[in-house]
């Protein structure tokens, strides 16, 4: 490492230490400052991982690991992306005052940054609108449609691990509350870099900013029981939050609704930022709902439900004698149809019938099977619930990571609460006819045909990796895969068929499995989704399918990074 390079990445350092109003991460650097002036390489290469790069603002927002630097989430950071949105409502709102409704969740640091953000967005001359309490994400999505605000700011960094935090933005208006979508994010972002340019953050404005009240939690959970119609059937479910935020809200919108009150997994009911249950705290990922299994087991509980820790996911759980645990966690994609299906059904039985069921491109063509059946529009958007949530006419949206939208006239974008309470609707009025939940499946498979769908998830240490896989997937495709000629490649890298550009691809096979390959968007992973479809009475087919083509994808992988 050059003198040069040293001395400018201590420059750099200190610069940002003359404006970190946070006493924890101003320690944290001036720790590693000093350590790096007295000749440590560790202490130098850990200042260039944080200030070579910066954390960039996308349609995600922001999300990273908590520390101090330009590439790590802190206060710094967080005060100048509300300043820099301000600066673009203000932009964008000539001769009105603009409006921000702020909410955060249970993790480190969330109710600092959404202070933060307040105090800023006001100082700025934003009309800012703290929520009461931490909070699911659903609540703040609901609450920019039903305060009528220009824009909303969450802190969270959903199922992420816990060292790290996260920062999205919804739009009101014209996007009904829905997350910034490009070019948004870009010209945020150009004014949070002219903010950073320019500005310390400790002389940005501040002022006082309004605290909601209650009754916006209230109108959600009202909001919520009224539009998803419930069988009052007494029903025995254990639920967990994963130290999240779920259970406040979620327990009060079941009782609201007349259901029983669930059992909840008690360790795990309270937010806790440590997550101290959990390797991980996802409900997707091995382990986490081990608690729940047990507790489910003792109460001999019909249904599982979970929570991510921002709760804006669901994941369910049903009884499976033939598995240790007692119980079979349903995929994203299953969830997704049953919920689908009661969607097209009850939007059958209204005065005026008609509209869209949407999913992304990853999540499982069962869908489209039923849209057709019902007929009703059919729409594949890019993954993100910011692209689902936009779809006109929606009824029904959901992508595979166990995201779902069963009420977009309420909220715009995927709800964990609303759906856990529809999936509990639907579980009551299939125990009122004596049937279960796989039962139900079996019976999705028997009308639409049997969809089997799988996940490759690779995860990286070194980025460059999932470019390089990408790279020789498109110079090199494979012409078979799982012993199945690839019929047709497309790529999406400039935009396919109307949709926008995303660094993805698609391997249509001869038999009509499909293949998605796509970085992801929030873990450095490369993830490969595969769906097969075959006749109910041919599903041992598909499982066959599946385990070649997963095996002839993780080869390819292997190769490309050899």
């Amino acid at each position: 490492m050059t003198e040069a390079s040293t001395g400018h990445i201590l420059t750099v350092a200190h610069a940002w230490l003359a404006q970190d109003p946070d006493a924890e991460t101003r320690a944290e650097l001036e720790t590693l400052i000093r350590d790096a002036e007295g000749g440590s390489e560790p202490a130098l290469d850990d200042l260039h991982s944080r200030f070579d790069s910066r954390l960039e603002f996308g349609t995600a927002g922001l999300r990273g690991r908590i520390e101090a630097g330009s590439a790590r989430m802190n206060r710094v950071l967080v005060g100048q992306a509300a300043a820099g949105i301000a600066a673009y409502l203000l932009e964008h709102s000539p001769g009105t005052t603009p409006s921000v409704v702020i909410g955060y969740d249970g993790r480190r640091k969330s109710q600092v940054f959404a202070t933060d953000t307040a105090e800023i967005l006001a100082g700025a001359g934003i009309r800012a609108i703290l929520l009461p309490r931490l909070l699911p994400t659903p609540v703040l999505a609901f609450a920019v449609r039903h305060l009528d605000a220009s824009a909303g700011v969450m802190v969270t960094a959903s199922h992420n691990p816990p060292a790290d935090n996260g920062y999205k933005v919804y739009l009101g208006g014209d996007d009904e509350g829905s997350q910034i979508v490009s070019p948004t994010d870009a010209e945020i972002e150009t004014h949070i870099l002219r903010v950073a340019a320019s500005t310390s953050v400790l002389e940005l404005p501040r002022s006082g900013y309004e605290t909601a009240s209650e009754a916006v939690v209230d109108a959600y959970i009202d909001a919520t029981v009224a539009g998803i119609p419930v069988h009052q059937v007494e029903l025995n479910v254990v639920y967990t939050a994963l130290h999240g935020v779920g259970w406040d809200t979620f327990s009060r919108v079941a009782h609201k609704a007349g259901l029983t009150t669930p059992h909840s997994v008690a360790e795990q009911q309270e937010p806790d930022p440590a997550f101290p249950t959990v390797a991980f705290p996802n409900p997707e990922e091995p382990g986490a709902l081990d608690l729940a299994y047990a507790l489910a087991r003792e109460y001999g509980a019909e249904l599982i439900v979970a929570n991510d820790p921002d709760a804006d996911r669901l994941s369910i759980a049903v009884p499976d004698a033939d598995r240790p645990e007692g119980y079979r966690q349903l995929s994203g994609n299953e969830v997704g149809a049953l919920l689908g299906w009661r969607a097209a059904v009850l939007n059958a039985e209204q005065e005026n019938p008609g509209g869209v069921l949407a999913c992304s491109i990853v999540s499982s063509p069962a869908l489209a099977a039923v849209a057709r059946e019902y007929s009703l529009d059919f729409v594949e958007t890019l993954t993100g619930f910011k692209w689902v949530s936009r779809v006109p006419g929606l009824i029904f949206g959901y992508e595979e990571a166990l995201g779902y939208l069963v009420n977009p006239g309420t909220v715009r974008d995927k709800d964990g609460i609303s759906a856990a309470l529809d999936f509990l609707a639907m579980t009551a009025f299939f125990k009122a006819q004596n049937i279960t939940v796989e039962r139900a499946l079996e019976a999705f498979a028997e009308k639409f045909g049997y969809f089997a769908s799988d996940q490759l998830s690779l995860r990286v240490t070194n980025l460059s990796d999932i470019a390089d896989i990408m790279a020789y997937l498109r110079a090199d495709p494979p012409g078979r895969l799982g012993g199945v000629a690839v019929s047709q490649i497309d790529d999406l890298r400039d935009g396919f068929d109307g949709l926008p550009p995303t660094d993805a691809l698609r391997f249509r096979l001869a038999d009509g499995s499909r293949v998605m390959a796509r970085p992801s968007g929030t873990e450095p992973k490369i993830k490969f989704y595969l769906d097969v479809q075959r006749p109910n009475d041919r599903r041992d087919e598909a499982s066959e399918v599946l385990a070649a083509v997963k095996a002839d994808l993780a080869a390819i992988a292997a190769a490309a990074t050899a």
